[in-house]
């Protein structure tokens, strides 16, 4: 889908459907085992330890106006400053979800999919892909808060950070789309193609 034909309000309406989509389909807690509960974990921080500042910075690189810059940067300002990925990683070890190299072989194929996309630094399904991203974690933070809950875990610091932080975070990346479309020239491709990759590659995450 060519990145100026389609509204903000209507990418707002998919991106938040194919959210929601992606959430029914999260396993019921109680039905699942310890070992899976673990396994949704240290998958997710896998990918997310150490990448999410990479895509956040290929959004960075790729817009062209100072306005979507500035809101990016306020975002990795935000990352960096606070250590999140201390945050994620002291989560997880009270989870008893210290990714293993079983863990990252299992999500090794769709997370390279999503780097090389990421590389090719298309300003518009950069935002496109980050807005779906920070929307989907701010909703998915219950549910992994109740995964380590089961597991024993009582820290809360990344999931209560980031599901307060990333409401404005993803309204800012809206704020940043709008502005980024009204200077594509119509050549940036599908809109959606780095929101394909990461869905699956949050399935994967998610079904192991």
């Amino acid at each position: 889908m060519s990145s100026v034909s389609v509204t903000i309000g209507a990418v707002q309406q998919t991106l938040t459907q194919r959210a929601e989509n992606v959430l029914a389909s999260l396993p019921k807690i109680e039905q699942i085992s310890a070992a899976e509960r673990r396994g949704i974990i240290a998958r997710y921080s896998t990918v997310l330890e150490g990448n999410f500042i990479y895509w956040m910075t290929g959004a960075y690189l790729a817009v062209k106006s100072p306005e979507a810059q500035e809101i990016i940067i306020e975002n990795l300002t935000e990352e960096v400053r606070d250590c999140h990925p201390g945050m994620l990683r002291r989560f997880e070890i009270a989870a008893d979800a210290v990714p293993t190299d079983t863990d990252a072989a299992i999500v090794y194929q769709e997370l390279m999919k999503v780097r090389l996309f990421v590389g090719r630094l298309q300003a518009v399904p950069m935002v496109v892909m980050m807005a779906f991203f920070e929307g989907f974690i701010q909703r998915f933070m219950a549910y992994l808060e109740e995964l380590a809950r089961r597991r024993g875990s009582s820290e809360r610091e990344y999931t209560v950070v980031h599901g307060v932080c990333d409401i404005t975070h993803t309204q800012e990346l809206y704020r940043a789309l709008e502005i980024e479309q009204d200077l594509a020239d119509g050549a940036g491709g599908d809109i959606f193609e780095g929101v394909d990759l990461l869905e699956t590659l949050l399935r994967k995450i998610i079904t192991g």
